[in-house]
């Protein structure tokens, strides 16, 4: 068998390529659950109670408000890839095949427990249609090439936010943006790039710039639309605004990304020609607080017509 420090290699190898793609993890809050403790979570949420404007009268309690709670469940599932790999395999050191095989299974798992999370949050509420210049939009399908994301829509999302009194990210709201909506946002001259900022310390996987306040996380992970429900031919864009607390994810306690390597030889192998290389993890996300994120959806004037769903 192998030798733990390969193992420990070829683990720490699978979570460090696969961990940069994880973006839209990055802000939510976990919840792991315990070991042997089911698959399914329940959230809990505590809606805000209303202004206590009447004054006490001396000597008099006044009557007990009622808290409400909101239960909300979501169920762990499992995902997971593996690739075949032939008896040229050696296991008796450190081989290119299987660090291969790890890299490209470390983008699969890394794209695949992201796509999760993000399908979730692409399902909110709170959406703003970008107008096709001066005419306002009301859904999807009505949006145009000119439907681009600006910056007072950034402004509009934020201020929404506050509105909300959603917590600040760290000192800032967080934005996950495609590349092909930066492209219209980091030609405006309220763009500040990332390596212009004053303390540059404690940058986000992906970041690349701030506008009105608010931080930008770029991936070609963000979600897009095309097809049914858009507009004929053209790709849609999603640009998440988020406020902390906003979606929660969780997992199994030791069931995380787990990387497994099998020798030649395992199973029904008689001739040893068989070698494997996999990986697996339970996971799932859930929306907390609506309020508190924001969905932009836009159009590209220069790659709405090519862009892909995602």
């Amino acid at each position: 068998g192998m030798s733990a420090e390969m193992k420990t290699y070829y683990e720490k190898r699978l979570l460090d390529q696969a961990e940069p793609l994880l973006v839209h993890d990055q802000f939510g809050d976990k919840y792991p659950i315990p070991a042997n403790n089911g698959k399914t979570i329940e959230f809990r949420k505590y809606e805000s109670l209303p202004k206590a404007t009447e004054p006490l009268t001396e000597g008099v309690t006044p009557n007990a408000q009622a808290l409400t709670v909101t239960p909300m469940t979501a169920t762990v599932k499992q995902y997971g890839g593996w690739a075949a790999i032939t008896d040229v395999l050696q296991l008796t050191a450190i081989d290119n095949n299987i660090t291969q095989a790890t890299k490209v299974l470390a983008s699969q798992a890394g794209r695949t427990l992201d796509t999760v999370t993000r399908e979730v949050l692409a399902g909110g509420t709170n959406v703003i249609y970008a107008p096709a210049g001066d005419t306002a939009v009301t859904s999807r399908a009505n949006l145009t090439t000119a439907s681009v994301l600006t910056p007072d829509l950034i402004d509009q999302a934020a201020t929404a936010l506050k509105a909300q009194n959603a917590d600040a990210i760290g000192e800032s709201y967080v934005a996950i943006v495609h590349p092909y909506v930066a492209y219209d946002l980091r030609r405006n001259p309220e763009w500040i790039d990332v390596h212009k900022y004053a303390s540059p310390e404690n940058i986000y996987n992906g970041e690349i710039g701030t506008l009105h306040g608010v931080r930008f996380v770029e991936t070609s992970e963000a979600k897009i639309w095309k097809g049914t429900g858009c507009p004929a031919g053209l790709a849609v864009f999603s640009t998440l605004i988020l406020g902390a607390h906003a979606y929660g994810s969780t997992e199994i306690e030791g069931g995380g990304l787990e990387h497994i390597v099998k020798q030649l030889g395992y199973g029904d192998d008689p001739l040893n020609q068989r070698a494997s290389v996999g990986w697996k993890a339970h996971k799932t996300a859930e929306r907390l607080v609506e309020q508190y994120m924001v969905r932009i959806e836009s159009c590209s004037a220069r790659y709405s017509a090519t862009a892909e769903a995602n």
